[in-house]
């Protein structure tokens, strides 16, 4: 049975109740006793937030201090993972050492990387009021001049997260700049190939051109590797109150942030119930063209081959909604509106390629 519900960030989304798919709270609830004592008082009732591409993301609720006792637990999806994707430890790091620096995130609780818990390893952060922006009809009904506003902040952010120094910030061995955009593309494609069931027209194409045109990487910073308008949320001032969803940050290049987020801005706003829906499309938000240069003038960057780094996104979206799509088709999807994410891979490709012609 599936109510509509506010969102741990305080927004409206539909949630699934009940028994929530891969959350076990009596297991859950010993856990937290044995390692958190008085952390919970009581007994707990969880909700899944539905709508998620990726990672399981769930309201948890100490039912004898509710409002006041409420975390937001993430785990890896159900069946089919991708080497190298869903890390919990990652993400639970790279949350926790910039929590001190000025990039919002959610102040974090807890990390458990033993399987035996809840069939995966997870972790535990703190709720952070506000709201996540993911249809064109929530974000529209701000009107213009506050949709600019979570628009600026959004690039704004977007700027400070990519000038924290990951030595100061403890994340100096996060990864690996060297040679990270080969990586990248070689990455994707090994992705793409766990979870090929089909024939993509173009998309060994465009792969192959974007090997063959690797921009040299522009310096090594903190980067976030799926920023958009509905990875973060956003609070009543219209300024980012938290950034989320840190599952693929790393050390790298900055432009690719970038290049998603003019993705996200540029490709159509999706199904208003599917699992990638698209507020940045709305009217009042700012063009790419607009973000890009807010970013260009903030951040002092070189952008001018932001067309490979677009391209590059188009090509790592794609594989992305192939993944999903694969696991709906073995129907290890959680939640609705997945059936039609199939559709949208190839049309991505096709503008990765065109935005390569065009570079």
């Amino acid at each position: 049975m599936s109510r509509a519900v506010p969102r741990p960030d305080g927004t409206a989304d539909r949630r699934v109740s009940g028994a929530p798919p891969g959350l076990d709270l009596d297991r859950l609830s010993a856990y937290l006793e044995r390692e958190r004592p008085g952390l919970v008082g009581g007994p707990l009732t969880a909700e899944l937030i539905t709508g998620g591409r990726s990672n399981l993301t769930y309201l948890v609720r100490d039912g004898t201090h509710e409002g006041t006792r409420e975390w937001v637990l993430r785990r890896p999806p159900l069946g089919h993972v991708l080497s190298t994707a869903h890390d919990m430890t990652r993400e639970y790091r790279v949350i926790t050492a910039l929590g001190p620096t000025a990039v919002p995130v959610p102040g974090t609780v807890l990390l458990c990387e033993d399987p035996g818990v809840l069939g995966a390893p997870f972790y535990l952060m703190r709720r952070v009021i506000g709201s996540v922006f993911r249809r064109p009809g929530e974000l529209a009904a701000l009107g213009r001049p506050r949709i600019a506003a979570v628009a600026d902040d959004l690039i704004d952010t977007l700027v400070v997260l990519h000038a924290v120094d990951p030595e100061q910030a403890g994340l100096a061995d996060f990864g690996r700049p060297e040679g990270f955009l080969e990586r990248q593309v070689r990455r994707w494609w090994g992705q793409l190939e766990a979870s090929r069931s089909r024939d993509l027209a173009g998309i060994d194409d465009l792969h192959d051109r974007l090997a063959a045109r690797l921009p040299a990487t522009a310096g090594g910073v903190v980067v976030h590797g799926d920023y958009r308008l509905d990875n973060v949320i956003v609070g009543e001032d219209d300024r980012v109150a938290a950034v989320l969803d840190w599952e693929m940050s790393t050390l790298g290049d900055p432009l690719t942030d970038l290049g998603l987020l003019v993705v996200y801005r540029r490709r159509d706003a999706g199904p208003e119930d599917g699992p990638v829906a698209n507020a940045a499309t709305v009217a009042g938000f700012p063009d790419a063209d607009a973000l890009v240069a807010r970013y260009q003038r903030r951040s002092g960057r070189d952008v001018s081959r932001l067309g490979w780094y677009v391209a590059f996104a188009y090509y790592k979206l794609a594989v992305i909604l192939e993944g999903i799509h694969y696991r709906f088709q073995q129907g290890q999807t959680v939640g609705s509106g997945f059936d039609g994410v199939g559709d949208m891979v190839l049309p991505l490709v096709a503008a990765g390629r065109r935005a390569l012609d065009e570079e």
